[in-house]
């Protein structure tokens, strides 16, 4: 495969490790990627995790605002296939039908289930048991390309998105690689998605990241790990932003008003929930170190802390 020509388009960490393994096993003759953001206190500018990856293989790197709009620097590095993972903006037509195999997507989630920009997030919040990688050719829309095939993982009760992200980001690696000779000679399969199953994974909102304590224990439970470590669950208390990094399910019931601190643990405070109590047992109070939920209680001392709203 090391004489096809590969147009590679990604941004985050999620993406690295297909990039290195089109490098290895491919030519890989441009990177797409978003522009360069500021980040910090300090607003530095960083590059995206592909664009380092680019940069230090000697890769050219392309990162236009709006890529349906700036293209021809694609074209011009003439590809035989264009390979996309987690670039961030639709393709358009043009880059789609440009290449000889086409222009495949490496997503992470099983088509037609989880199209969007956050399927890891959205899967674990929603409590799903399983999540995988698609391989597919793009289309116009939003992750509504012919199925290539599929790879199927099992989430754990208590997996996060980190763990679930690490996992996949591998997975989509060594599937691509699998799949790549059928793409090249031909024999790959297509098929199209059932609309009738469609799901959408849409970013995270900012608000989306406030724990509401009159929901279900599970459904917290879920939000804690499924925004955990980026960008992170969180509730107020006493005006101040706490994040949350970890929880469990407590065994038992106790009485007391939704929202409140209604019980200590070893490893942390009970929280009362709709129809349970969830423990919180990391935490990253607003600038400072993630912690312990013992070491939080401590600082705070439990006689100051019981029957504090959390909201």
């Amino acid at each position: 495969m090391k004489d096809k020509r590969v147009v590679f388009m990604g941004t985050p960490e999620f993406s690295v490790p297909v990039l290195e393994m089109l490098i290895e096993k491919c030519n890989v003759v441009l990177v797409v990627s978003q522009p360069d953001s500021f980040v910090g206190r300090k607003k530095e500018l960083k590059f995206s995790a592909v664009k380092e990856v680019a940069v230090k293989n000697g890769i050219p790197v392309f990162q236009p605002n709006k890529i349906c709009e700036d293209y021809n620097a694609v074209i011009d590095a003439n590809p035989d296939i264009i390979i996309t993972c987690a670039y961030g903006q639709i393709i358009p037509k043009i880059l789609l039908d440009y290449p000889k195999y086409g222009a495949v997507n490496v997503h992470a989630s099983l088509l037609p289930k989880y199209r969007g920009g956050s399927p890891i997030h959205r899967c674990i919040m929603n409590g799903d048991d399983k999540t995988g990688i698609t391989i597919m050719y793009m289309a116009p829309g939003m992750d509504d390309g012919d199925i290539i095939a599929q790879s199927e993982i099992s989430i754990d009760f208590c997996d996060n998105v980190g763990i679930v992200h690490d996992k996949l980001s591998v997975l989509g690696s060594e599937f691509l690689y699998e799949i790549l000779p059928d793409i090249f000679s031909g024999n790959a399969s297509r098929v199209k998605q059932d609309e009738s199953l469609v799901s959408f994974a849409y970013n995270i909102k900012r608000e989306e990241e406030r724990l509401d304590f009159n929901d279900s224990v599970i459904n917290v439970y879920n939000k804690i790990r499924g925004l955990y470590p980026f960008p992170g669950a969180y509730f107020m208390i006493d005006g101040e932003v706490i994040k949350v990094s970890d929880a469990r399910i407590s065994e038992e019931l106790y009485d007391g008003e939704i929202g409140k601190i209604v019980s200590f643990f070893d490893d942390g405070f009970g929280v009362r929930c709709a129809d349970g109590v969830i423990v919180i047992t990391r935490l990253k109070p607003a600038g400072k170190k993630e912690m312990s939920c013992r070491d939080y209680i401590n600082g705070k001392r439990k006689e100051n802390l019981l029957g504090k709203k959390l909201c």
